[in-house]
């Protein structure tokens, strides 16, 4: 839980912003912010993801990066480099065991690019310890991580950025107002694709991890497994011990603009189909297609892109259907359809979404305010929900039946047990 001087860290900090307010935030760089009114950070996980996460709070004057971890000493130790190049004055700390970390009561954020199944488990020690989070995406590894994620948010008052990025762009914005106007009419269909998915990656064999590796620390919570490459870093994604594959990792991309801009409830059917790779090792599918059923909406999801005009070109989209036109979307660009116009966006429809000052200047406003950003836990867990179950109809390989006001399949124990996993010891989730 949180302490005292964790608490008095976090007035401090909210109270500074506050008599700041309106006053330019530097004036002759990093040095005009005093050490006391920074936000001490620490980044766990320092693969690529990591990197770019060291690359973003370090060009924040208000920021100062005081820690480094990963179960990798070779990667910490690149990244503790790369870090006194962007900030020579850097005093960071390098760490193992990300434990460590949170027992510092000097840190007030930390920020998580761990392999997937990590990610709630980490977060949730954090809230416990005190410390805000920006969380890497998927949300968590199963869906009952992130309900316990949530409730340890909130119990510890604690402030969460799901690290969808792309979720504050201007595309994302304008396309979720014009969807709302209500120009195209009542939408009734979804359809998201995402092209590619998991490759075998072979039969190698088991090998002895490297000296500066800690695999047991990597594997943390999921099952043993011997140690070879693939397993590890860049293809870790392709194992269900660890990921949903090439759909867990892209889904909340591209059904982030459908919650963002229609917020759908009452899902109630979940229909998967796929294929695992038949030539090596991986797990998650090579290929998927979900039908999913909403309250007012249907919902669908494939591997090639559906046949719309222009879908082809798009490796990831969205495309909305509604009863006076469409439109097409990716992170970048859009295309309206109404009747016989095509367009890029509808002249006079007004700006009526706030846009954000950039994802991680939302999160580290939020931090000094003790508001909850944009891309927050309980959203960030109500998008990533079908997620989950449409994995686990993808493994039971049927159609399922989902309660959205009881949070469980219907009549079905099997598709409920997969809503969670039991973690390896000594890990355990909290109740």
């Amino acid at each position: 839980m949180r302490t005292g001087n964790q608490m008095d860290r976090r007035r401090f900090i909210k109270n500074s912003a506050m008599g700041m307010a309106g006053l330019p935030l530097f004036i002759n760089g990093f040095g005009s912010v005093a050490p006391s009114d920074r936000i001490r950070v620490a980044h766990i996980g320092m693969g690529n993801m990591g990197r770019a996460h060291l690359n973003w709070f370090a060009d924040f004057p208000d920021v100062e990066t005081v820690a480094l971890c990963d179960v990798d000493e070779v990667r910490v130790r690149e990244k503790r480099k790369l870090l006194q190049e962007l900030r020579p004055d850097t005093r960071a700390d390098i760490y193992g065991d990300f434990r460590h970390v949170l027992d510092r009561k000097d840190i007030d954020v930390v920020t998580c690019a761990t392999p997937d199944h990590w990610h709630a488990l980490i977060a949730i020690m954090a809230f416990q310890s005190g410390k805000d989070v920006y969380g890497e995406k998927p949300l968590s590894y199963s869906a009952e991580e992130g309900r316990v994620m949530q409730n340890s948010m909130e119990d510890n008052q604690a402030v969460f950025q799901l690290g969808t990025q792309i979720h504050a762009m201007e595309n994302y914005h304008r396309v979720a107002e014009i969807i709302q106007s209500g120009r195209l009419g009542k939408i009734h269909t979804v359809r998201l694709w995402k092209t590619g998915g998991s490759p075998g990656l072979g039969f190698p064999p088991n090998e002895t991890p490297p000296d500066t590796l800690d695999w047991d620390m990597w594997l943390g919570p999921a099952p043993y497994e011997d140690y070879t490459p693939v397993r590890c870093h860049g293809s870790f994604r392709y194992f269900f011990d660890y990921s949903g594959g090439v759909f867990g990792d892209f889904w909340c991309h591209i059904a982030d603009i459908v919650f963002m801009s229609l917020s759908p409830g009452g899902l109630y059917s979940i229909d998967t189909r796929g294929e695992r790779p038949w030539d090596g090792i991986a797990d998650t599918p090579r290929w998927i297609e979900v039908d999913l059923k909403f309250r007012d909406l249907d919902f669908y999801w494939t591997t090639t892109p559906p046949p719309v005009p222009g879908a082809e070109k798009m490796h990831i989209g969205a495309h909305f259907e509604g009863t006076e036109g469409s439109l097409t979307c990716d992170y970048r660009t859009k295309v309206i359809r109404m009747g016989d116009e095509v367009l890029d966006d509808i002249a006079d429809l007004p700006v009526t979404i706030p846009r954000s000052p950039g994802h991680q200047r939302n999160f580290l406003d939020a931090v000094k305010s003790r508001s909850q950003p944009e891309s927050n836990l309980p959203y960030a867990r109500k998008m990533t929900l079908p997620m989950h179950l449409a994995l686990i109809s993808f493994r039971l390989k049927r159609r399922l039946k989902w309660n959205s006001l009881t949070g469980q399949f219907e009549g079905d124990p099997a598709a409920n047990y997969l809503l969670s996993r039991a973690y390896r010891a000594p890990w355990s989730l909290p109740a």
